[in-house]
C-alpha cells in the first residue's frame, strides 16, 4: 500500500505563538507531502526494476529510498512529540526524567547539550535524541544528511527539525531563537511513552 501523510495530531495553529501557523502548515502540508511522493516513487521504481530485473538505477532508487523513507520517519516523529502550548513544554517526569539524569547528568544538562547539537547541525539537518541498544543509554545524534543516520539500532524518540524550511517565515536566520522556543511545545507525554515503547523491544 502507497504511504500516505499523516495529519497532524493537532490544528496548525495549536503551537502559537512559538510554531507559527503558515511555517506549520506548509511544513507538514508541502515539505512531509513531498517526502511521501518522493518514497512511494521509489519502492515503486524498485518494484518494476525487480520485475524486470533491470537493476541499472539500484543506486539511485536505492538513494531516494533512503532520504525519502528517513525524512517521512522523521517528520513523523518530530510532529507527534510536539503538543500545544500549555500541554507541552516544561520538564518530563518519571521514567524519562530519571533516565535523561542518569544519562546526561540533569534535565539541564541533557537540555544545554540537546540546544547546542541542534544548533551546531551544518546547512540542514536534525537533532534526534535516540536509545541505545548499547547500554540501553540515551544519546544525542545530529543529522545533516538524514538519510546517512546510521547509528544501527538507535531507537528515536524526540527530534528537532532544523531545516530552514522549519523555522525562517518567523525566525529567519535565528535559529538559536527557535530551538528555545520549540522547548515550550515538546510532548513529554509522548517522548516517555516512546522510551518505554524502545526499552521494551531491547
Amino acid at each position: 500500500m502507497p504511504y500516505e501523510l499523516p495529519p497532524l495530531p493537532y490544528p496548525s495553529n495549536a503551537l502559537e505563538p512559538h510554531i507559527d501557523e503558515q511555517t506549520l502548515r506548509l511544513h507538514h502540508d508541502k515539505h512531509h507531502k513531498a517526502y511521501i511522493d518522493g518514497l512511494n516513487n521509489a519502492e515503486a521504481k524498485l518494484a518494476e526494476a525487480r520485475e524486470k530485473s533491470d537493476f541499472a538505477l539500484i543506486k539511485h532508487w536505492a538513494r531516494e529510498l533512503a532520504f525519502h523513507g528517513s525524512g517521512h520517519i522523521l517528520h513523523s516523529l518530530y510532529w507527534s512529540t510536539m503538543a500545544p502550548a500549555g500541554k507541552g513544554g516544561g520538564q518530563p517526569e518519571g521514567e524519562l526524567l530519571r533516565q535523561i539524569a542518569s544519562d546526561f547528568g540533569s534535565f539541564e544538562l541533557f537540555a544545554k547539550q540537546f540546544s547546542a547539537s541542534a544548533a551546531a547541525v551544518e546547512g540542514s539537518g536534525w537533532a534526534v535524541l535516540t536509545l541505545s541498544p548499547i547500554g540501553k543509554k540515551l544519546e544525542i545524534l545530529t543529522a545533516e544528511k538524514h538519510q546517512d543516520l546510521t547509528q544501527w539500532g538507535a531507537m528515536p524518540i524526540l527530534t528537532i527539525d532544523v531545516w530552514e524550511h522549519a523555522y525562517y517565515l518567523k525566525y529567519q536566520n535565528r535559529r538559536a531563537e527557535y530551538i528555545t522556543a520549540w522547548w515550550n511545545v515538546v510532548n513529554w507525554q509522548e517522548v516517555a511513552s516512546r522510551l518505554t515503547a524502545a526499552l521494551k523491544r531491547m
